[in-house]
């Protein structure tokens, strides 16, 4: 098994260093609207422009929604313009929607607010382009690493629970987005610097067709993987992005206590940043953890054991009224498993998609965004329709169990046929 080591005088260093600022500065932009949803709303208020639970999570959303989308946007733009064109133009995107939201500030109605979610969009969808381009330059044995590597940048949703709300306390929510546009700026000057396309003698251009994605939908295994991965990374990032608006909804009152005790302050908001941080931060390291157990025992028996802990913890999330420290134990636990079931369906998907593995990784993508559109607007519109997150809560489990039932259905098939002849455990 490739490890650090093995990179040293091969591909491009300042290439790969790149490809995971780059991503990390995107997924921290692209989850920012979760962590400062609180205080958006507190200022519309004031202004006199009261937000439903339905508008906040369309809010929280809208990015992930226009991400998931962009993905596969973004991948044809690898193809016909070169991965460092167009990363730079995507981040010139967001860099303006970022800094539109820091130039009007409080004057900023919800609408505007739309629009600027929807350039954050491009954020999330760095994935189609950060990791192709890192992984470009080194050969096929290190890809593993590589792309572990450049994908180690979703650590960026913990930076922002831990620091967002803290910024905007001190200087205004907006501040938040001036901060960000700032630090984007920077990784863009130095990305155009020190990032390079791989030469053609190092990787040679197979140019994706939208005929290419046609066929892999007409594969009833694109569609199970696409399940798979809306509920695994759907869930992380669903969660992590409503993470902030459901502590604030459910355990103000513990957290404004814990918050005076601990930390000699009452700005709950701050305090769940910090719980929110926490049990993030357990779904984006664990996802390695995740890969290597799939390596170890197959990746059908570790969906089973991750998906069947995340149906129990949510289901007892929503049935049972938690007290704080164990709801919060209960949290981590969740997105620890939905965090090590993305590396469990990422060990799969190449196993049966090998020599698509760049289309299947864009279509997955998407659906893994989707995921989390549908879960952020199912808790937002549970809790406006019935005052609460049970039933919200309920229906994900449900449709949890529905993939664990798919598993099922799908395992003696994949076993006997394509993982015959895959190389590792299915």
């Amino acid at each position: 098994m490739a490890g650090f080591k093995d990179l040293k005088g091969q591909g491009h260093a300042p290439t790969l260093f790149m490809a995971f600022l780059y991503f990390d500065m995107s997924f921290m932009v692209w989850t920012m609207l979760g962590p400062l949803a609180s205080e958006i709303a507190d200022a519309l208020a004031k202004g006199g422009r009261i937000l439903t639970d339905s508008e906040i999570a369309t809010l929280v959303s809208l990015p992930i929604l226009s991400g998931a989308i962009l993905r596969i946007v973004l991948g044809f733009g690898v193809d016909k313009l070169g991965a460092k064109t167009t990363a730079l133009i995507s981040q010139m995107i967001v860099i303006f929607s970022l800094i539109t939201a820091f130039l009007m500030g409080d004057t900023i109605t919800y609408e505007v607010l739309l629009i600027v979610a929807l350039g954050l969009g491009f954020a999330g969808a760095a994935f189609a382009v950060a990791l192709p381009q890192a992984g470009q330059w080194y050969p096929p044995k290190l890809q593993g690493v590589v792309l572990g590597i450049a994908g180690a940048g979703n650590i960026g949703v913990v930076i922002d629970f831990l620091f967002a709300p803290k910024i905007a306390e001190h200087f205004g929510w907006y501040s938040v987005f001036g901060v960000g546009a700032a630090m984007a700026i920077v990784v863009f000057i130095a990305y155009m610097f020190l990032a390079k396309n791989a030469p053609e003698d190092v990787y040679k251009a197979r140019p994706k067709k939208v005929k290419d994605y046609i066929k892999l939908l007409g594969d009833k295994d694109t569609w199970w993987f696409s399940l798979f991965y809306a509920i695994s990374f759907g869930g992380f990032v669903g969660f992590a992005g409503y993470m902030k608006v459901y502590l604030m909804n459910t355990y103000q009152a513990d957290m404004s206590a814990f918050g005076i005790e601990m930390f000699d302050e009452t700005n709950v908001k701050v305090i769940a940043g910090y719980f929110g941080a926490l049990c993030i931060f357990a779904g984006a390291v664990l996802r390695p953890i995740g890969g290597n157990t799939a390596d170890k025992v197959g990746g059908v028996k570790s969906l089973y054991f991750f998906y069947g802990m995340v149906t129990g913890l949510v289901t007892l999330t929503a049935l049972v009224e938690l007290p704080f420290y164990l709801a919060i134990f209960v949290l981590f636990l969740i997105m620890a498993n939905l965090g090590m079931a993305n590396g469990a369906v990422f060990q799969l998907v190449p196993q049966r998609f090998g020599k698509d593995i760049g289309i299947m990784t864009g279509l997955v993508g998407c659906a893994g965004g989707l995921g989390g559109t549908a879960l952020i607007k199912t808790l937002g519109w549970s809790k406006g329709t019935f005052g609460g997150y049970t039933e919200g809560f309920l229906i994900f489990a449900a449709v949890v169990l529905v993939a664990i039932a798919g598993i099922s259905f799908v395992k003696t098939r994949w076993r006997t046929t394509w993982g015959v002849a895959a190389g590792g455990k299915i």
